[in-house]
């Protein structure tokens, strides 16, 4: 019966003309109306319209900042000021603060001083007793190095013993290290044995070396192609490109001997290090591989899962020396490495090794 009410005076409203009822109402009704529905936050309305305050005032003059300004300044001025209901007086209000009178010094100095057995025995104690009390009890931050470690020995010298005991805590002397030598290997006479495939030659360093141009790294580059000797290659430093890695990896496909390959340091990109990598997975001989602190330093998400999935398939490397931001690819390799130098220890005991899980494995 209520719902049927209700539905009924909703239509009712419906049916009112607003516009008859406006026009019925005072200019006075009209005026309480719109105060009463106004809302003062609306930004939209006309600000005298959003204040309850109305005033009927005829305006006498057009507005004049400045005379106003000057009107208000003046008035300021001639006007007195009032009377204070009570004079200004400098006063203290509150307690004031006193420092505490050191009562307690006092009385604990008066106090007489017990004497006990331990005072007794302590008094008693030479400092060599002392030390060796202080290491029993654990009190290792009152010894300094030598009387800590004397503390320990039997020395049947009871003066050499003593004068330990009496030793000044003093920092050990700063070492001091030369610096290392400069790399004054020559590439061009290494190019060339390089390219002779000099038996002799099984490791060559060229870090930091000086001078060095590209051209010079990718004919050594192209050299490793048909170099059977050369074993180690160290190449840090030496502002190589994405076109030395281009050649490397060219060699690398065919190269059977190279085990170590550190180009640190460098230019080289993700893709670089990428065709680097599948090159060294062609035949699977290099046991260590270091590519880290490149000039991009960030490779990239789909660049480090590349190289995470190629470190998969990969059973030679050893040491993978690589940053890897995405934690899912540092995982990957982390768990490569490991198995490979794991298939070692199981290959020198005779053992099965395990094998890099198949395709259909990894998408499982």
């Amino acid at each position: 019966m209520m719902a049927h009410t209700q539905k009924k005076d909703t239509k009712v409203l419906q049916d009112i003309d607003l516009d008859a009822l406006l026009s019925k109402l005072s200019e006075a009704e009209i005026d309480e109306l719109n105060a009463e529905l106004g809302d003062p936050d609306d930004s939209m309305v006309n600000p005298a319209d959003r204040c309850r305050y109305k005033t009927d005032k005829v305006q006498s003059a057009p507005f004049d900042r400045q005379k106003l300004v000057e009107h208000l300044e003046k008035k300021a001025m001639e006007d007195k000021d009032w009377e204070e209901a009570k004079p200004y007086s400098k006063e203290t209000r509150g307690k004031v603060w006193q420092p505490k009178e050191e009562e307690e010094k006092v009385r604990v100095q008066d106090k007489e001083k017990i004497q006990t057995e331990w005072d007794e025995l302590l008094d008693a104690a030479s400092e060599e007793d002392l030390v060796e009390l202080a290491a029993v009890m654990g009190f290792h931050g009152m010894l300094n190095q030598d009387q800590y470690h004397q503390a320990f020995i039997d020395d049947s010298d009871a003066s050499k013993k003593a004068r330990a005991c009496q030793g000044i805590a003093k920092a050990d002397p700063v070492k001091s290290f030369s610096m290392d030598p400069p790399n004054n290997v020559d590439a061009e006479e290494s190019l060339k044995r390089v390219k002779a495939n000099d038996a002799k030659l099984k490791e060559l360093n060229l870090n930091n070396v000086k001078g060095v141009n590209v051209e010079t790294l990718i004919e050594l580059a192209e050299a490793l192609n048909k170099n059977t000797h050369l074993e180690k290659l160290y190449l840090s430093n030496t502002r190589a490109t994405d076109k030395v890695a281009t050649a490397l990896a060219s060699s690398l496909a065919n190269n059977k001997t190279l085990k170590l390959l550190n180009v640190e340091s460098n230019y080289l990109t993700a893709q670089g290090i990428i065709s680097l990598l599948e090159a060294i997975n062609l035949n699977q001989v290099m046991t260590e591989f270091r590519v880290s602190n490149q000039r991009p330093q960030v490779l990239g998400v789909r660049s480090e899962m590349t190289i995470a999935q190629l470190m998969r398939d990969n059973t030679s490397l050893l040491n993978f020396g690589i940053v890897l931001e995405i934690h899912a690819a540092r995982v990957l390799v982390s768990q490569s490495l490991q198995r490979n130098n794991d298939n070692l220890r199981r290959a020198r005991m005779g053992k099965e090794i395990i094998l890099p899980p198949s395709a259909d494995d990894t998408s499982k």
